[in-house]
């Protein structure tokens, strides 16, 4: 049975959409644009691919097809490689581990892509290697629906390679089979195994060639992903990397921002998340964790991270206009928070209230009250929130 994938039709893209984020779809793209005469078809053509104006996509061995508007069928042809090509690109993939993990993976490394290409097996096309056909009366080469077809099919070999190798001539199944059936390469034995030198392959009694010992891929696939080993402790103490002083380095910095990214890496193992924070806030949040003392300018504000972090230098920066039955709460428990004295004057503007001269509560999005206290003509945070303010008072 040949092998066919379908792939539904692209729908419209988003203003700036790109295409080929990938090298070998770019390769590809290149390969059609250099055979363009046109490129104002070109043009044409991006803008149709984006406005998802073609149908679904099939792709099979040395075809790549979909109908545009007005029923016109788009055929893209690519040359397929002959079974003594496989068979050298086969030996290439085999001769590193990695490679096959790396297409299963969705990547296509370059060195197998280069090793293929030393090996006289041409797996990217390049010039006149994409063959264009269309029922549309337009003479491009290629017209615009063909180039539309061109330019989403670089979205289909971003996200998986063997939708090339498809094209080339054989699917997925098809390969992974292939190499698990594969005879393992000859492996190199100790020095003088089997009479040779270094690194040649080795000879049983019998003359016939040494296989190397391990486990058939086929055996491995089958055995599954074994449970993964338990965490490393998360309280390993962080040590300060020992840096030698040179010329435009600022030592000091570096050794900052490896602690920073020590415990943000923390944080993630911890509790799988971390905040994003504006350029403003993570320059705050350095000097708060790292640096040690506020200064004047920063005062404020460095106190605020230490007492609530994003939270707290929020509600120190920005007011904002809490729920009504979430005010008259908290007004109730101040009042009774006096237990018959009189209060001082409160002043209430949106979630800051100021009590008398020197305290100040200012509510946060987070549920909780925040203390302020009055510094040289500035209010600074003066400890940690609590969720009842009359609990900041005493």
């Amino acid at each position: 049975m040949t092998p066919a994938r379908g792939f539904p039709a692209f729908p419209r893209q988003r203003a700036g959409a790109r295409f080929a984020a990938s090298w070998w779809g770019r390769a590809w793209i290149q390969a059609m644009e250099d055979t363009s005469l046109d490129a104002g078809l070109l043009r044409k053509g991006r803008a149709y691919a984006k406005t998802g104006q073609l149908g679904p996509i099939t792709v099979s061995p040395g075809r790549l097809a979909a109908v545009a508007e007005n029923d016109y069928d788009v055929v893209v042809s690519v040359e397929q490689l002959t079974d003594a090509e496989w068979e050298r690109f086969l030996d290439q993939v085999a001769a590193k581990a990695g490679h096959i993990a790396a297409l299963l993976d969705g990547d296509m490394p370059h060195d197998l892509v280069e090793a293929a290409q030393d090996a006289a097996v041409p797996l990217l096309p390049s010039v006149g290697d994409l063959e264009p056909e269309c029922s549309c009366p337009d003479w491009g080469h290629p017209c615009v629906h063909a180039a539309a077809l061109c330019y989403q099919a670089s979205w289909l070999l971003d996200a998986d390679p063997f939708v090339l190798l498809l094209l080339r001539g054989r699917g997925e199944r098809e390969l992974v089979e292939a190499l698990q059936n594969r005879d393992v390469p000859a492996a190199a034995g100790p020095p003088g195994a089997g009479g040779g030198p270094a690194g040649s392959e080795g000879a049983d009694a019998t003359g016939g060639v040494l296989r190397p010992s391990g486990t058939p891929a086929s055996v491995a696939f089958a055995a599954g992903v074994p449970p993964l080993p338990e965490p490393p402790p998360y309280d390993v103490a962080f040590t300060p990397p020992a840096l030698d002083p040179a010329p435009g380095v600022d030592v000091a910095a570096l050794q900052v921002l490896a602690a920073s990214a020590s415990a943000r890496a923390r944080e993630l193992l911890l509790h799988d998340r971390w905040p994003e924070l504006t350029e403003h806030e993570d320059h705050v949040r350095l000097i708060a964790e790292h640096i040690g003392d506020e200064g004047a300018d920063d005062g404020p504000a460095v106190a605020a991270w230490r007492h609530g972090g994003a939270e707290g230098l929020a509600v120190l920066e920005r007011p904002w206009t809490p729920p009504r039955q979430d005010l008259a709460r908290a007004r109730a428990r101040l009042e009774a928070a006096w237990e018959g004295e009189r209060p001082p004057p409160l002043h209430a503007w949106r979630n800051r209230w100021t009590l008398g001269d020197e305290i100040q509560l200012r509510y946060g999005r987070d549920g909780r009250w925040y203390p302020f206290t009055r510094r040289d003509d500035r209010w600074w945070p003066a400890g940690p929130p609590e969720r009842d303010p009359s609990a900041l008072i005493g």
